[in-house]
């Protein structure tokens, strides 16, 4: 019996509206939960908000309102993202939950047992927007304003000298036991070029961490210090443990959280670090397993530039999704955007991919097929004759795309739009099998053939809505309610059934209508 698998998004720091790229994480790890429940395993799925931080307080200050009322307002924001794209989670965690507190506490407690926190003065660069500290080496010169020159974060924020008293936890102990769990196990961070950045960053030398701040209060309370308040990334990272029921060991937590548990984090490139170095030091120091593997996603860029507000490129997802369609949208951004690398999308990208795939593809060969069943067989799934070789090879290629659909996804670095290329493929061909076949001239000569033609890409089309559903779950299950299928048989269980002669269908109707650009929308 395959082991539970518990996967999760990063938390989005909610001091301003979701955008796409926050749309393409929970897309993404959505589709990888779903893929997995429909293989038959105990699958827990979170994402959330993660609510302190001096961005929050500074966010909420300029709104001349409390940090609590903004973080109740943002964390709305995106729970109707996640609503609206149908990101099928078990959870959305709250930093600001008192569940949270408690075990954001016991782990900074745990750290401290072990003797690897310390009291000192920290003094050095500090990019609020990223919520991070940087060495001097890594910052890069800009042009300001006027000429001058300015100190930047490698991610291109600003910083500036902090000096504070501050809790510090013992990262440079922890240097050659990351070296050897990036060395000793290959699959802890993935794509490899993400590894080799840590691994080169490490072997760099680890100064001690400064995790906590007394130059605002809002954030979860240092034990015993209460002047302080934790680092946001401790608090933050928190959140995977709090979501099992941590630090309690009942329930949730053994079965998600326990040693060589299938534990899997989904990010994007640009918190690698803070999930990859700091957190497994955190989890080392406080004695708890570490999770199975961490995923750095690239970017999605607006048109092939990355979105900033400043720029005025920023798009809210929800918009896209109400304008194209919630499943047209996932289907774009998982097929489009290699998994692990940078992608770009426009509406005119969407709308093309869209209707090539989805309306001219899939939704057409349906409306086809089963609108000659509903007219010529009495609306319900004839019986077949003899197979014939393009039958057989029809049906033998189905399930070897089901074989190495499971084989891509299975292995750890996710091809997702390779998996969807297979299902591409086989959609094609199947249109093909229909048109090559012409069942609408067989009625005339060979009604029998012409049914035999009809009952197999209706079979074609059941696994091929099953083996899509992770992708685009809403019309997959349109489709196959069209097929009058039970809503218990759509896993990846029930491939082999096949689909009944006789059974009564539905008014066939379409499931993917074909997309118009927005008239908005200029060409470009």
């Amino acid at each position: 019996m395959s082991k539970p698998f518990y996967i999760t998004t990063a938390i989005s720091y909610p001091n301003g509206p979701p955008h796409i790229g926050h749309a393409y994480e929970a897309i993404a790890t959505d589709a990888i939960a779903r893929f997995q429940r429909l293989s038959g395993r105990d699958v827990r799925f979170q994402t959330g908000t993660d609510e302190h931080g001096l961005k929050m307080a500074q966010a909420a200050a300029a709104k001349q309102i409390a940090p609590q009322e903004l973080a109740d307002e943002m964390a709305n924001q995106f729970i109707v993202m996640c609503n609206k794209l149908n990101i099928s989670y078990d959870r959305f965690i709250r930093t600001t939950e008192i569940d949270h507190h408690k075990a954001s506490q016991s782990i900074w407690q745990a750290m401290a047992d072990k003797g690897d926190l310390y009291l000192d003065k920290y003094e050095g660069w500090y990019s609020v927007r990223d919520e991070a500290y940087y060495d001097e080496s890594e910052l890069i010169e800009a042009e300001g304003e006027g000429g001058s020159q300015e100190k930047l974060s490698p991610q291109g924020t600003p910083v500036e000298w902090t000096v504070e008293e501050s809790w510090f936890f013992r990262l440079s102990k922890y240097q050659k036991p990351l070296l050897k769990l990036f060395n000793d196990n290959p699959e802890f961070l993935k794509p490899d070029s993400r590894r080799n950045e840590m691994i080169k960053f490490v072997e760099g030398g680890l100064k001690d961490l400064s995790i906590s701040r007394t130059s605002f209060d809002w954030g979860v309370k240092v034990p015993g210090s209460e002047n302080h308040v934790m680092y946001v990334w401790i608090d933050a990272l928190t959140n995977y443990l709090t979501g099992l029921g941590y630090p309690q060991e009942t329930g949730l937590y053994p079965k998600f959280w326990s040693e060589g548990s299938d534990v899997t984090h989904i990010i994007g490139k640009d918190i690698v670090r803070f999930h990859t170095v700091y957190w497994p030091a955190f989890l080392m120091s406080a004695d708890l397993p570490l999770p199975k593997q961490v995923f750095g996603h690239g970017f999605v860029l607006n048109r092939g530039e990355k979105m900033s507000k400043s720029v005025g490129n920023v798009v809210d997802p929800v918009a896209l999704a109400d304008t194209f369609g919630v499943d047209q949208l996932r289907y774009f951004l998982l097929s489009e955007v290699i998994f692990g690398k940078d992608g770009s999308y426009s509406a005119e990208m969407i709308v093309t991919k869209t209707n090539a795939d989805l309306a001219n593809n899939f939704g057409n060969l349906a409306q086809r097929s089963l609108s000659m069943i509903a007219k010529n067989c009495e609306e319900k799934i004839p019986s077949a004759g003899p197979e014939t070789a393009a039958e057989e090879q029809l049906i033998r290629d189905l399930g070897s795309c089901f074989t190495n659909m499971k084989a891509l996804m299975e292995n750890g670095d996710y091809p997702i739009h390779s998996a969807i290329d297979l299902l591409r493929e086989r959609l094609s061909a199947t249109n093909q099998y229909f048109a090559d076949q012409a069942p609408w001239a067989l009625r005339k000569t060979d009604p029998a053939r012409a049914d035999t033609v009809l009952y197999y890409t209706a079979e074609s089309i059941r696994q091929l809505a099953i083996m899509l559903r992770w992708v685009i779950p809403q019309s997959c299950d349109k489709m196959l309610d069209l097929l009058a299928q039970d809503t218990d048989k759509r896993s990846f269980a029930h491939m082999d059934n096949v689909i009944e002669p006789g059974l009564t269908l539905p008014v066939p109707s379409g499931v993917f209508p074909r997309l118009e650009m927005p008239a908005s929308e200029g060409k470009g």
